[in-house]
């Protein structure tokens, strides 16, 4: 009868063992599945946890907990753990002809140590000449050997030394493949190059680890990785730049330094080229009383060359031949059978005539009826036409109002990892002579850039979107910005259409903007019937209501698919109604039973509504587009 592992699940582990087999491994973070012959077990463990370069034979102390996966069981995951060396005669030899040591197979192995026993390990490291003693072993192969020994020796001491100052055994494995044999080295005189080189370590941790090496509060290396970290920070915020009074403030109370070590920090990173200080003297902008800007540099670099691209677009002459616009009005018109408003006309007039444009305006008022309009006018002309939205979902919404292919902007730019970015630049710009943008308020600075990079000089640009929507994700509120500057022509469009103006919805969004108080009560919007306002303080009651709103009331009124057609928004991601408690109810509720996957406080099943939350341009994923899991294959996780 096999014993079963007498260690549960808890607190930190320490386990001794011999990798019997590796079951997966990720070549690019050292994820990996290997079951471990645990000293005094007869069973084998499964062990998960980041390691570099596992092999079959290697001895290992693993720090770690005990987990209970729902379908494979009781595994450990390991945190932290250190390759030993083995002791016995026959773990030498399996860790040797394991394929861990270059140019020793298993015969090789067996012959070497039949030769030296347990003085193997200590021949190889200490007078690794001897091997010649061995039959088949001459001067190339132990030069050979010398050189994968110390490659294992170096990633032991790398291992080690990371781990001994805080560093997991994930991030120790990327640091290592980042820096190899040097990341010693670069640890000990700058921990703070952590926080650029490395996916996943931030500020916060590599500032941990400089504390742990000594690293005084107000070491200049501190300042200026501080001083980039808060600058980062304020762009997740939306901000592109700061002025330079206030970030030394805030670059002050979050790093707990004095204001000079801040005032030296920006001029070393401005002389570095890792951001730019901008004089306000001669800026439009609000902060002139702080004289000063600070921009990240690539932020500087993608303002500028919006506004330069711009400029560009404007002054170039256009590709396509002009038109009468009044005449064109009419035409499309009769040729739609539609009576267009006063600011539709304006906006086809306008779309005519200029080279860059936005048209602007909340939902109701027309947008989709002017892109139309345009599509059609231009495309009786035989002109190069493009379709574009930051989204997956707006480019289909995009491509079913209009009957044109839609594609994301990073589509349509061509993103490849692999390739380094957009293929489309000013090197290779889109074969176009009107590029029409939807959802334009959601494209942020960076993304912007490339895009007016690869727009030919002649081609005609027209925006679309609404600004007071919230805006984008990254860094600025490029469509107000470039709505203020005055440099293009606008078209606002205010009027609500007859079938807008049956939504509830749509009223109060306007009203909102407006600054009016939204209709509330029921009666109140005519009888209309897609806007409801419940009040209820009580957080266990509003929770409650929500549940049974979208898994009974909601769809049995109105018909919808309480997964796929009903979206649970919250202001906040803590409390009993904030994101986070809401998503597990709702899972609950809409798709009981066990989790296969299980990240932190969350489990994943198939059917799950899921959303993504920051761009995979590899995998053309980007930050909230939504889909289903359809397959979950735990073997692979990550």
């Amino acid at each position: 009868m096999n014993h079963s592992h007498p260690l549960k699940e808890g607190p930190e582990t320490i386990l001794h063992g011999q990798i019997e087999r590796v079951t997966y491994t990720n070549e690019e973070n050292g994820f990996t599945i290997a079951k471990v012959r645990i000293q005094g077990q007869r069973d084998l463990v499964t062990v998960v946890g980041n390691m570099i370069a596992p092999t079959p034979g290697e001895m290992l102390e693993m720090r770690g907990e005990w987990v209970t996966h729902p379908r494979y069981g009781q595994q450990f995951r390991v945190l932290k753990y250190q390759s030993k060396v083995p002791a016995t005669v026959v773990g030498i030899q399996r860790y040797l002809g394991s394929g861990l040591i270059k140019g020793i197979g298993p015969v090789m192995a067996k012959r070497i140590v039949s030769r030296f026993g347990k003085q193997t390990l200590d021949v190889i490291e200490k007078d690794i000449d001897r091997l010649a003693e061995v039959e088949g072993i001459g001067r190339k192969r132990i030069d050979m050997i010398k050189k994968a020994w110390d490659e294992q020796r170096e990633i032991r001491n790398v291992m080690l030394f990371l781990q001994s100052h805080g560093v997991s055994s994930g991030y120790a494995t990327k640091i290592f493949k980042q820096y190899g044999d040097r990341a010693i080295q670069v640890v000990r005189e700058n921990p703070y190059r952590l926080a650029t080189d490395i996916v996943g370590i931030g500020f916060v941790t590599a500032d941990q680890i400089a504390e742990k090496l000594g690293f005084a509060k107000d070491s200049p290396l501190r300042s200026e990785a501080g001083t980039l970290y808060v600058l980062h920070r304020l762009a997740e915020e939306g901000h592109v730049f700061y002025p330079y009074e206030l970030l030394l403030t805030k670059c002050c109370e979050m790093l707990d330094v004095e204001r000079e070590g801040i005032v030296q920090a920006l001029g070393t990173l401005h002389q570095e080229r890792h951001i730019v200080i901008e004089d306000l003297n001669n800026s439009l902008t609000a902060f002139k009383e702080n004289n000063k800007a600070v921009d990240l540099a690539k932020y500087h670099v993608c303002e500028t060359g919006i506004a330069r691209r711009l400029t560009t677009l404007l002054k170039y002459p256009k590709s396509i031949r002009a038109i009468d616009a009044e005449k064109a009005v009419e035409w499309v018109q009769n040729r739609l059978t539609i009576r267009l408003a006063r600011e539709q006309a304006a906006a086809i007039r306008c779309a005519a005539e200029n080279k860059v444009m936005v048209i602007t305006g909340g939902p109701g008022t027309g947008k989709t009826t002017i892109i139309q309009a345009v599509l059609k006018i231009f495309s009786q002309l035989g002109v190069k036409i493009l379709l574009a939205a930051p989204t997956g979902r707006a480019t289909k919404r995009m491509s079913e109002t209009t009957g044109f292919a839609a594609r994301t902007i990073h589509r349509l730019l061509e993103y490849s990892l692999q390739k380094g970015g957009f293929q489309r630049n000013e090197d290779k710009p889109l074969d176009v002579d009107l590029l029409v943008v939807d959802e334009s308020s959601m494209i942020d600075t960076i993304l912007m850039h490339h895009l007016l990079k690869a727009i030919p000089p002649g081609a005609t640009l027209i925006l679309v979107g609404d600004v007071n929507q919230l805006p984008s994700v990254g860094a600025g509120n490029v469509l107000k910005d470039i709505i203020d500057s005055g440099a293009v022509e606008v078209v606002t469009l205010n009027e609500i259409f007859r079938q807008a103006r049956e939504s509830l919805i749509v009223v109060n969004a306007h009203k909102i903007n407006q600054g009016a108080m939204p209709l509330l009560r029921p009666g109140e919007g005519g009888g209309h019937e897609d806007f409801f306002f419940i009040e209820q303080e009580d957080p266990e009651e509003a929770l409650s209501i929500i549940l049974e709103l979208t898994s009974k009331r909601i769809p049995q009124k109105f018909g919808f698919d309480p997964v796929r057609d009903i979206q649970v928004l919250s202001p906040m991601h803590k409390g009993l109604v904030g994101a986070g408690n809401l998503n597990r109810s709702l899972q609950e509720r809409l798709n009981p039973g066990e989790a296969v996957v299980v990240r932190g406080e969350n489990g994943f099943r198939v059917h799950d509504k899921v959303m993504q939350v920051r761009n995979n341009y590899d995998k053309e994923v980007f930050n909230g587009d939504i889909g289903t899991i359809v397959r979950i294959d735990p073997e692979l996780r990550e």
